[in-house]
């Protein structure tokens, strides 16, 4: 009989780590893909072919920050335009530096699978950033949602943690409290 008392409070704690676990690493994804690029100034790319294989798969979250084109050197990878102005971007790897005929600086770049560089040279105006961090996989779980969505599931996983926790909280001070209440004191 006192085994099957000992396994509610066991269950309990486990259903709560379990839920905290899942809610913690919803928010960290959200977090990570959202958050912390918005208040860097950086911008979240998915990796669609797989281009860069082994190291950023496709479904690779790519987070992007702005770079000055000076600062670009070879090995460098970068986010750039396939057309200035255009939506459709590149990640690549800077695989060489030169000038062009009217002495503006442009980079040659190449997929880490690619077993040559790219046709066309890239101009500084086509970068939009270089590598901050890269996630392998998480690219195809923030694909799913837009950039609306990501950024309410955040307030609503922020919301829900909060009062999860407040919930948590009062439980546990109503619990003290009545053993408080029930103590006999001689």
């Amino acid at each position: 009989m006192s085994t099957h008392r000992n396994e509610r409070p066991v269950r309990g704690w486990l259903i709560q780590a379990i839920s905290w676990f899942v809610m913690s690493a919803f928010l960290l994804v959200l977090v990570v893909s959202v958050l912390v690029p918005r208040l860097a100034g950086a911008t979240p790319y998915t990796i669609l072919t797989s281009s860069m294989r082994p190291g950023m798969p496709p479904g690779t979250l790519v987070v992007v920050k702005p770079v000055d084109a000076s600062d670009i050197a070879i090995g460098t990878v970068i986010t750039y335009q396939l057309e200035s102005g255009e939506r459709d971007a590149v990640t690549h790897r800077v695989v060489g530096i030169g000038f062009d005929g009217h002495g503006e600086r442009i980079f040659r770049t190449q997929g880490d699978a690619n077993g040559a560089p790219d046709p066309a040279p890239v101009r500084p105006v086509q970068v939009k950033g270089e590598r901050w961090y890269a996630i392998p996989y998480l690219g195809r779980v923030t694909n799913v949602l837009t950039n609306a969505q990501r950024q309410t599931a955040v307030v609503i996983v922020a919301v829900g943690l909060l009062g999860y926790a407040a919930a948590m909280f009062t439980a546990a001070a109503r619990s003290r409290g009545r053993k408080e209440g029930t103590h006999v004191q001689s």
